[in-house]
């Protein structure tokens, strides 16, 4: 039964904060009604400093909730004692059912406490065996890890590094998450990157190995590749030289010939010049960078990979630049190229087979720093090289460098532009070595006709130089018409030649035939025709030493021909341009300066000769049949003269050199007759003098034999002005020779002058007084009144 609580009493707000606290306190009662948070109000409340009023106003809440509550019981109160009632009825049935169930619960136990006690013991047997199966898989998983870790071992101490880095790779993926062992794990983790690290310093070791050895081998297969260049230049050499002998053979040959070149077979040239299996005598072995390479990309390292090997090559090609000044370039040149041409073989074998290893553009700029260096050093070498000879050694060993790496497509302009840029400096230097060469064979001649005793000196001082007269090989010993100066000239001359065309060559010029002929002009006009002028001019004090210079020059006129064919056929161009285009002899000063010699000796004999002219009796009774005396002596001479010089000189020489002798005889008999020492002079000396010249030309018509008639009629023509004057003198009609037309007919060379002084020397026999042509009257025949009419005339005409 509830007891009835007296009425609460209510607060009474005081008066000034009534409303405040009533809208306080209806906030906070509408929050706990509608279950919100009061703290906001709590905190509200601390922060004004005013809790009490919190406080009574949940109290206030409280009461008025309260008396609600007493409301509504005393709303319900039958109800409540009703449910009372049931709730006591109820009590009695919960006791029975509670006995019930205890009973029930102790059967239930005795029947599930042997179930129970089955059940742990599956529950613990059934964990026991989920532990061992772990245990079991585990265990399986632990022995594949150390299965693939023992290979992975086992890689490594074979030096397997790809295979160990496939079983490393295959740790962490497949065994690494599943490993329960945290120990295991640990030791893994750790374990795995020390193998990679391992193994990039293993192979980054062999890949520096391999940067030590490729050096010694880029020098080795450097020389080898272009030694192979070298050979198959030989060879082309070989074969061109087969083609010029069929070729002048067919040249030279009456009939046709038909011909044929046979090749011989080519020693085996591996393609590309180097294996391409990287093995064997001409191989080499990239397997240790591309080994490395391979381990870096699968380290996931390939990027930088190729920059070390970027660097470190191009390390290596600067360090390869370097000269030694200790060694002459002269002797490390072809360690210098070869070692280049070693690294760019090897560099193209890389970019072609490498995988990407290196770029072209990476060996593009690889090359033009190359290219870049070689110039340089080039240039700095050539200029201060002073030999010839060193100058073409170096040239042919670079242009074989050229064609070895022209073969793996780099581009050589550049080099050859130097070879071309320092030609004319090789050329100049060649020309000075031969100036000397000459110099020194010029000075030891001693115009001695050469002695061949065996058939190979014949074919090394004659044949060779194509300057024999007849395809007939001579008897031996053998006496050649020229000294040893010749051969030794054309020795010179050809060596000059072949070295010009040497340099020339494989330099990028295919057509350098003008160039070789240009220089070929200069050594024989300004070096040979010099050095044998100067001979001729400081030297030779004798006929027999001027006739052999005579025949000399002209055995070297046909070696000209010769070198000029030489030349053509060594720079390739056709025998039949070079015919065409015959030039004039390039040793003209010389053989004329020979000639003058030889004919200022003979002239110089004969006026020794031509002294006994004073012996003449200039007024003699009647004409001497068998000439002169001093005519006889030189015709004896010369004689003698003809016997010996046809031995060496060729006919035309010898035909130059009478014919100024014979010219110089006559000018002195003209001379003669016009001098002071020759005061008077009568018909029959006129006659014995005509009698002098016939026997000069009977002379010339005796050499038949050696000359032709036109040559014939050349030296007959050369006593021309003698001859003249004489039939002036004899003429019955002397004054015809102021008629121009009989005058230039007969009396071209004749001078006005010399004809005056010569006409009023000349006495009639029967004039016996010594008076002048005017003073004779009547005395004087038709002749002479001729002769005197045509003085007269000349006087009037000087």
């Amino acid at each position: 039964m509830l007891s009835s609580k007296p009425p609460r009493r209510k607060i009474v707000p005081a008066n000034g904060d009534e409303s405040a606290d009533k809208l306080d306190q209806l906030l906070l009662s509408s929050a706990i009604c509608n279950n919100e948070d009061i703290g906001p109000f709590i905190r509200k409340a601390f922060a004004s400093g005013k809790p009490e009023t919190l406080h009574h106003h949940l109290r206030h809440f409280a009461r008025s909730k309260e008396s609600e509550i007493e409301e509504v019981c005393k709303a319900h109160y039958q109800d409540f004692i009703l449910a009372v009632d049931d709730l006591r009825s109820l009590l009695s049935d919960v006791d029975s059912l509670k006995s019930s169930l205890f009973d029930s619960n102790s059967r239930l136990q005795s029947v599930a406490r042997p179930l129970l006690s089955s059940l742990d013991a599956f529950v613990e047997t059934r964990n026991v065996s989920k532990n061992v199966n772990l245990a079991i898989d585990s265990i399986r998983t632990c022995v594949k890890l150390m299965e693939v870790c023992t290979r992975a071992n086992r890689h490594l101490a074979d030096d397997n590094f790809y295979m160990a880095l496939k079983c490393v790779d295959a740790i962490e993926r497949e065994y690494l998450d599943k490993t329960e062992s945290s120990t295991l794990k640990r030791m893994l983790e750790k374990k795995i990157p020390e193998i990679r690290s391992y193994i990039e310093r293993k192979v980054n070791k062999e890949f520096g190995d391999w940067l030590v050895e490729i050096r010694v081998v880029s020098r080795n297969l450097g020389q080898l590749a272009i030694g192979q260049a070298s050979s198959a230049r030989q060879r082309e050499e070989d074969l061109r030289i087969k083609q010029r002998q069929a070729e002048e053979q067919s040249r030279l040959s009456v009939r046709d010939c038909i011909y044929a070149l046979e090749e011989e077979e080519e020693d085996e040239i591996i393609a590309g010049g180097i294996g391409e299996d990287g093995g064997g005598v001409a191989g080499f072995d990239l397997t240790s960078l591309y080994r490395a390479y391979h381990i870096h990309q699968t380290l996931g390292l390939e990027d930088r990979f190729k920059r070390y090997y970027f660097e470190n090559r191009k390390l290596q090609l600067t360090s390869d630049f370097q000269v030694s000044s200790m060694t002459p370039f002269l002797e490390s040149h072809q360690t210098f190229f070869a070692q280049i041409a070693g690294f760019f073989v090897v560099e193209d074998r890389v970019f072609r087979t490498g995988g990407g290893l290196i770029s072209k553009l990476e060996v593009e700029n690889l090359w033009e720093i190359a290219v870049s260096k070689m110039c340089s050093v080039l240039e700095d070498q050539f200029s201060r090289m002073q030999t010839a000879n060193h100058l073409l050694l170096i040239k042919d060993y670079v242009s074989l460098l050229g064609v070895t790496l022209r073969r793996y497509g780099y581009p050589i302009d550049a080099l050859l532009d130097v070879l071309s840029k320092h030609r004319d400096k090789y050329h100049e230097l060649l020309l000075s070595d031969c100036r000397k060469q000459i110099a020194e064979a010029v000075a030891a001649d001693k115009f001695e006709q050469m002695l061949m005793k065996k058939e190979y000196e014949y074919s090394m001082n004659v044949l060779s130089f194509q300057i024999q007269t007849t395809d007939i090989i001579p008897a031996f010993p053998y006496v050649a018409p020229f000294s040893t100066t010749v051969p030794d000239c054309c020795r010179i001359v050809r060596s000059f030649i072949e070295d010009s065309v040497s340099f020339m060559s494989y330099g990028g010029q295919l057509e350098f035939y003008e160039v070789v002929k240009k220089y070929l002009d200069r050594l024989l006009i300004e070096v040979l025709d010099e050095a044998l002028v100067k001979l001729i001019n400081t030297s030779i004090s004798g006929v027999s030493q001027a006739m052999q210079m005579a025949a000399n020059m002209a055995v070297l006129e046909r070696a000209c021909d010769f070198f000029f064919r030489h030349a053509a056929q060594l720079s390739g161009v056709p025998l039949r341009m070079v015919e065409r285009s015959r030039r004039q002899f390039p040793l003209r000063k010389a053989r004329d300066a020979a000639e003058e010699m030889l004919s200022g000796l003979l002239k110089a004999k004969v006026d020794g000769f031509m002294t006994l002219i004073e012996n003449v009796n200039w007024m003699c009774d009647e004409a001497p049949q068998s000439g002169n005396e001093y005519v006889n002596e030189v015709i004896i001479y010369l004689e003698i003269l003809v016997s010996t010089a046809q031995q060496i000189l060729p006919s035309q020489v010898l035909k130059r050199v009478l014919q100024e002798v014979f010219a110089h005889i006559s000018d002195k008999i003209v001379g003669t007759l016009v001098s002071d020492s020759v005061k008077r002079f009568n018909v029959n000396a006129i006659n014995g003098i005509e009698v002098d010249i016939r026997l000069l030309e009977s002379f010339a018509d005796n050499q038949a034999s050696l000359f032709s008639d036109g040559d014939v009629d050349v030296l007959k023509a050369s006593l021309t002005s003698s001859k003249q004057l004489i039939n002036l003198l004899l003429s019955n009609h002397p004054e015809n020779f102021l008629n121009p037309v009989i005058r230039e007919r007969s009396y071209n060379t004749l001078d006005h002058k010399k004809v005056m002084i010569v006409s009023e020397k000349l006495r009639d026999p029967s004039d016996r007084l010594f008076g002048t042509f005017g003073s004779r009257g009547a005395r004087q025949n038709p002749k002479r009144k001729s002769l005197d009419t045509l003085i007269k005339r000349l006087k009037d005409v000087s």
